[in-house]
C-alpha cells in the first residue's frame, strides 16, 4: 500500500479519517497519509472571519427598516471536531440566528429609539450568537450595527423634518439678531439725542453767560447805562450781522426780510413781549442777564 503526502495551510487545521472515522487533527505543515486508510478529510479556518447579514424587519411605529449586521467569528482551537462536523454551513446558521434576533428586538423599539440602540441591538445579537455557536465549536469575536436604513420615503420626510427644524432655529436667531440691532440703534438715539440736548443747552447756557458779562462791562464803562439800553445796543448788532451773513452767502435760496426805518422797533417789542410772556415777574429779564 503506498503513501501520499498532503499539506495543510498556516492558519487552518486538517482533519484526519481513519476508514470513515474521525481520528485526529493535523496542524499546518506536510503530512503523510495512506490512501484509503487515512485521509484528510477536510480543513478548517481558524481564522477571523467576517459574516455580514442583512434583515429587513419593522419598527414599533410600523416603518420598514433594513438592518446590516457584520458578526465576526472563528472556529475554537479545542473545538475543531464541532465545528467541522456539527454544522453543514455555519454561515447560513448565524444568518438564521442574527434574522431572529434583529426581528425581535427592533419591533419592540421606535425608528428614533432604534439609530439611539444600535449598541444595545449589537450587543443583544452577539450574547445571543455566543451561547448558541460556542456549543458548534465557533467563537463570536464581534457584532456590528453597521447600518439601519428606513424606506426611502421616510428617510426623506426625516430629512425635511430636520430641514424645517433648521430653518424654524436660523430664523429664530436672525430674529434675535434683528431685535439687537433694534434695540441697540434705538439707543444710539436716544444717546445722540441727550448728547445733542446737552450741547444746545450747554451753548444757551455760554450765550446768557456771554450777554451777561457784556451788560455788566458796557454799564460799567458807560455811566448811566441801563441794562435795557445795552439789550437795545446787541440787538441791533446783532440783527446788522444777520443782514450781513444773508447778504453774503452763496445758498440759491431767497430769503426775503421785511427791513423798513420800523424794523428794529418792531423785532424789539416782538422779543421783549415773548420774554415778557414766559417770565412771572417784570424783573425777571434783568435778573437773567444782569445776575442781579
Amino acid at each position: 500500500m503506498g503513501c501520499c503526502c498532503s499539506c495543510v495551510s498556516t492558519g487552518e487545521v486538517g482533519v484526519i479519517e481513519q476508514l470513515g472515522k474521525f481520528a485526529t487533527t493535523a496542524g499546518p505543515g506536510l503530512h503523510i497519509v495512506i490512501p484509503g486508510f487515512y485521509e484528510i478529510k477536510g480543513r478548517v479556518s481558524m481564522r477571523v472571519q467576517q459574516l455580514n447579514v442583512d434583515t429587513e424587519t419593522k419598527t414599533k411605529d410600523n416603518v420598514t427598516v433594513k438592518v446590516a449586521v457584520a458578526v465576526q467569528f472563528k472556529a475554537m482551537d479545542d473545538k475543531v471536531y464541532d465545528a467541522f462536523y456539527r454544522l453543514t454551513d455555519p454561515s447560513q446558521q448565524i444568518r438564521a440566528y442574527v434574522d431572529d434576533v434583529i426581528r425581535s428586538t427592533i419591533p419592540k423599539m421606535d425608528l428614533d429609539d432604534a439609530f439611539e440602540a444600535k449598541d444595545q441591538v449589537a450587543q443583544g445579537v452577539k450574547e445571543s450568537l455566543d451561547q448558541t455557536m460556542h456549543d458548534f465549536g465557533y467563537e463570536i469575536k464581534q457584532a456590528l450595527v453597521v447600518d439601519l436604513s428606513p424606506d426611502p420615503k421616510v428617510k426623506a420626510a426625516m430629512n425635511e423634518i430636520n430641514a424645517q427644524k433648521r430653518l424654524r432655529e436660523a430664523a429664530k436667531e436672525k430674529a434675535e439678531a434683528d431685535k439687537i440691532v433694534q434695540v441697540k440703534g434705538a439707543e444710539a438715539e436716544a444717546e445722540a439725542k441727550y448728547l445733542q440736548g446737552v450741547g444746545v443747552a450747554r451753548q444757551r447756557q455760554a450765550i446768557v453767560n456771554g450777554f451777561k458779562d457784556s451788560v455788566n462791562e458796557f454799564s460799567g464803562n458807560v455811566p448811566g447805562a441801563s441794562p435795557k439800553d445795552v439789550m437795545n445796543i446787541m440787538m441791533i448788532t446783532q440783527y446788522l450781522d444777520m443782514l450781513k451773513d444773508v447778504g453774503t452767502t452763496n445758498s440759491r435760496d431767497t430769503l426775503f426780510v421785511p427791513h423798513t426805518p420800523n424794523a428794529l422797533t418792531d423785532i424789539q417789542m416782538q422779543v421783549k413781549a415773548g420774554l415778557d410772556a414766559s417770565t412771572t415777574s417784570p424783573g425777571k429779564t434783568r435778573d437773567l442777564l444782569t445776575g442781579r
